[in-house]
């Protein structure tokens, strides 16, 4: 085989393996993104229900205090039954009296509702709070594991790149340039097999006399359609 397409060959697998590293330290940021998503949900869940039960709990002092100005009131009234004159004063402050503890009763009655709402959506709370705790351990694992793979690739990625300088420092100059344009205007791929004359890089087919020419790998041969430089590889 040609030296100068052996080293060109070469050079298309580390520049491959270089690009396909260098596409999976970019992808890093967005695996972080997605594996985020379930922690943030369990937080926005958590924060959700959390922000009911603070809600439950001002409501619940709420009518607390109204409970407090209704049993003052009645105090009040009832403190005034001495002075009563009339029974018909007094039939009214009964029935005055009356209304209120009517309201106190009403008023006892949503606290209790609110309480049992508060034990519920407490055990939900909890529930939540032990799910973020258990999502939040899983995403530091994952970011934890996610850094590692991205300092491997960047570790492979500096060796590579040394063996590539190497590489390259040994093609012929105008042959380089010629690769590197390829390289730039396929998106990383300058040299392709070909077989059955047919381009690989391209899907197109090459001369039946060209394609003889290309088996020898004698010379730097182009594909005559996407320009690209073409190998065969032997099979024994």
């Amino acid at each position: 085989m040609n030296e100068q397409l052996r080293l060109l060959i070469e050079l298309q697998q580390i520049d491959t393996k270089i690009l396909t590293a260098k596409r999976m330290i970019d992808k890093i940021p967005q695996k972080i993104i997605e594996v985020e998503i379930p922690f943030k949900e369990a937080l926005n869940s958590f924060n959700l229900f959390k922000q009911r039960l603070e809600n439950l709990d001002k409501k619940k002092r709420e009518k607390e205090r109204q409970l407090d100005d209704i049993g003052e009131k009645i105090k009040k009234l009832k403190l005034r039954t001495s002075e009563i004159k009339t029974n018909k004063e007094y039939q009214a402050l009964l029935n005055e009296i009356e209304s209120f503890e009517k309201e106190q009763r009403v008023i006892e009655d949503q606290i209790l509702t609110i309480m049992e709402e508060i034990e519920s959506v407490s055990k939900q709370v909890n529930h939540e709070e032990i799910k973020l705790n258990t999502d939040k351990k899983k995403l530091d694992e994952l970011k934890q594991n996610l850094q590692e793979e991205k300092l491997s690739f960047e570790k492979d990625l500096e060796n590579m790149k040394e063996i590539r300088s190497k590489f390259a420092g040994l093609i012929e100059v105008d042959l380089y340039k010629l690769y590197i344009n390829l390289i730039e205007k396929y998106n990383g791929l300058a040299v392709v097999e070909a077989k059955d004359e047919i381009c690989f890089g391209c899907d197109m087919n090459i001369p039946p006399q060209l394609f003889v020419e290309l088996k020898k790998n004698n010379d730097i041969i182009t594909c005559p359609q996407c320009g690209r430089i073409l190998f065969f590889k032997n099979e024994s």
